[in-house]
């Protein structure tokens, strides 16, 4: 088992950044004002199948947006941080709020304003586009992109991890 496995067996939450994690970091504003976000389905049936583990799930997000509310909702994250321009206070208080400690926390995010969460959690994730200093304090850096099934890789580890990914991919197997 890898390291970064071993970490993951721990976990009870996972916190994710918005842009340049869930999304490819792209941010699109229309000439209405509005901004819009492009998530990949895998990343949502994984967090979809990370949540049916009984793994508790969070957005820690600088922006503030409604398309995060809307997907938050579609796949059951009740636990939202917009406009955290301090993601450590933020993080701080998830994990008070739910009563776990640091190292029973994931957090997954691709740029330095995601170091402090990161720096403090039991498992630190990235994605290959990260800046070089959060690629350096990430625990695991994933192989599929951000926006590209890269929350879906983080999901598939924890679980494997658990020994709850068989039980999650049997109703797709019969």
């Amino acid at each position: 088992m890898t390291p970064a496995e071993q970490r993951a067996k721990r976990i009870k939450v996972v916190a994710f950044d918005i842009d340049g994690v869930m999304t490819n970091g792209g941010l699109m504003l229309g000439d209405d004002g509005l901004e819009y976000k492009t998530f990949h389905s895998l990343d949502g049936l994984g967090l979809k199948m990370l949540k049916a583990s009984g793994i508790t799930m969070a957005i820690v997000t600088a922006r503030s947006s409604n398309v995060v509310s809307v997907r938050a909702k579609n796949i059951g994250v009740t636990h939202i941080y917009q406009g955290a321009e301090n993601k450590l206070i933020a993080f701080q208080n998830l994990i008070a709020d739910l009563g776990v400690t640091a190292e029973e926390c994931a957090f997954m995010g691709d740029d330095v304003v995601d170091l402090p969460p990161m720096r403090r959690a039991g498992l630190a994730v990235t994605v290959p586009h990260a800046m070089p200093l959060v690629k350096q304090h990430a625990h695991y850096v994933t192989e599929r992109q951000a926006g590209m099934g890269a929350v879906r890789e983080l999901c598939e580890l924890i679980m494997k991890a658990q020994g709850t990914f068989d039980e999650q991919m049997a109703p797709f197997l019969i």
